[in-house]
Order: C-alpha cells, then structure tokens, then sequence
C-alpha cells in the first residue's frame, strides 16, 4: 500500500485506496477463519488499522462484513469470464477454470469461494446476509442465464433450450467447486467435476447444420 504523507492532525475516514485495500485484507481475514472465527483484533491486525479507525471507517463487525461481501464481487467477476468470444463449452471450461484456480489458493489451504464458504453459515441468523447472498446467486444465475442465451441466438443451444434451468445448472458446478475444494478435493478431482458439468450443460449444444435439431449423446 502507498503511503502518503499526511497530517498528524487531519482527522477522518481514509483515502479510498486505503479503504478498498483495507477491505481486501478483511475480507481475506473473514475468508480464512469465516466470520465467527474471525475477531476484531484479527480484522485490526490484517487491516493495519486500530479498532477506533475500523469502527470509523466500516462501523461493526457485521457492518464490516456485508461490505467485504459487497467488494467480492463475485457477478463482476463472471460476467468479465464470459464476456470473450468463445464456444459455450469453452467459455464454461474458462469459468471453471478460473474459479479451480481461485478456490484452491490461499496461505493456510484451499479456501473455496469466499461468498458460499462464509455467508452460507452467517445467512441462518442474519436476514441481511440472508438478503445479500440470495442476491448475489441470483445475480450469477441471471448471468449465466444471459451467457446462455446468446448461446441460442449464436445456434449454440436449441430453441427451446431453458437459459434459466442451465444457468441454475452451471451455478450449481461452481457451488459444487466451492465446497468439495474447502473440504480438500484435489485439482484433478475438481476439474473432473467441472468437466462433468459441462457435459451436462452442453448435452443439448448443436455440432454444427448437419446436427441441428440432434443433441448429444
């Protein structure tokens, strides 16, 4: 992080960099430990920031946490995967890929995907993870869903392909990811569930003219 050279007595929240990087490093913290694990003195010490600063900066804990959800940004992050000019079947493999590559880093182990392996949990008492989780998957279905869709107006998938039942498929994939790599799948063993899904998605994706109207078997 750049240091700038300020004031002792200008008071206040942080510049924005400064905040952005403070919730990368929270969010990393509640990623790691989940957020019951995760205290304030943790949250201090990833951040660099006292908790007066936290507090002024972020309020509570909780306040803390749905911000770190808000930074994921988990919709921006697929839709930024699907938007290249590639096959379906690729563009899903891209994804995977990507989201393999993701779930399986971190300092102490593979951590999985940081909105299903925290809110998952903090979802059952709280209403408004409950509310900010149901928003974001509904968010990375409509996505897919959209990915899906021009799969059908490029000849990809059939007319009377479901865009939305597909896309609630391909989510479920990276769910699956999510979860089998917290609990230590390998590599292989994850990218043969992502290729499995794939398969599944793309049973019903036309070869080419001489194939219309067939699906795969």
């Amino acid at each position: 992080m750049v240091q700038k050279s300020v004031s002792s007595k200008k008071r206040g929240r942080p510049p924005a960099y400064d905040a952005k990087t403070a919730l990368t490093r929270a969010m990393e913290a509640f990623w790691d430990a989940g957020y019951a694990a995760t205290s304030l003195d943790d949250l201090a010490a990833a951040t660099g920031m006292n908790r007066p600063s936290l507090y002024g900066a972020f309020g509570d804990k909780r306040a803390l946490y749905l911000k770190t959800l808000e930074h994921y940004g988990a919709g921006g992050q697929l839709k930024a995967a699907l938007a290249a000019a590639m096959p379906l079947r690729e563009a899903l493999g891209h994804v995977y890929g990507l989201a393999i590559k993701l779930y399986l880093s971190g300092k102490h182990g593979a951590r999985g995907c940081f909105l299903i392996n925290t809110a998952a949990t903090e979802s059952v008492k709280s209403p408004e993870v409950r509310a900010m989780f149901a928003a974001q998957l509904r968010e990375l279905d409509d996505i897919f869903a959209a990915r899906m869709r021009r799969a059908m107006a490029e000849g990809e998938l059939p007319a009377d392909a479901d865009p939305a039942a597909l896309a609630m498929l391909a989510s479920a994939v990276l769910h699956s990811l999510a979860l089998r790599s917290r609990a230590g799948d390998s590599r292989a063993a994850l990218e043969a569930i992502a290729e499995a899904g794939i398969a599944a998605i793309c049973r019903v994706v036309m070869r080419g003219p001489r194939h219309a109207g067939r699906r795969a078997q």
